[in-house]
């Protein structure tokens, strides 16, 4: 079974949206860690029925090394972001694990990623399914 860890901050809306959509998709044929920066994101991570859960630094560091794939916004990979709660330990752990990562291009961070064309969020998920569909 792969182990999908979905990391995210703040609110933990795009990790929630996330998760909904793959339980939509692979019910219980994948094994989905939530891994919030605090328990706020972890809680919203749950509620959209991940399999376990954990919150902070130390848990998502130890975490994404033991997963297949990881889930994210960019954010996570930028020292500070999310209004300080992504430390460089988490970016560093998340940047540099094993795992094969998917990283949704959406940010409130003063960051454009050029050639890549703006899409909503339900859109990316989306596209996000379709890809994992061919790697699990």
């Amino acid at each position: 079974m792969k182990r999908i860890c979905v990391v995210d901050g703040q609110g933990g809306g795009i990790g929630s949206a996330v998760i909904k959509k793959l339980k939509d998709v692979f019910e219980e044929s994948i094994e989905i860690v939530a891994l919030g920066t605090n328990a706020i994101a972890t809680a919203q991570m749950l509620k959209a029925k991940a399999n376990k859960g954990a919150s902070g630094e130390n848990a998502i560091v130890r975490t994404v090394k033991t997963a297949d794939i990881v889930i994210c916004p960019i954010s996570i990979l930028m020292v500070h972001a999310m209004m300080g709660e992504v430390t460089p330990k988490i970016a560093e752990a998340v940047a540099g694990c094993t795992a094969e990562k998917l990283i949704i291009p959406l940010s409130q961070e003063n960051v454009r990623i050029m050639g890549l064309a703006p899409e909503p969020l339900p859109h990316l998920i989306e596209e996000l399914a379709k890809t994992l569909q061919n790697s699990v």
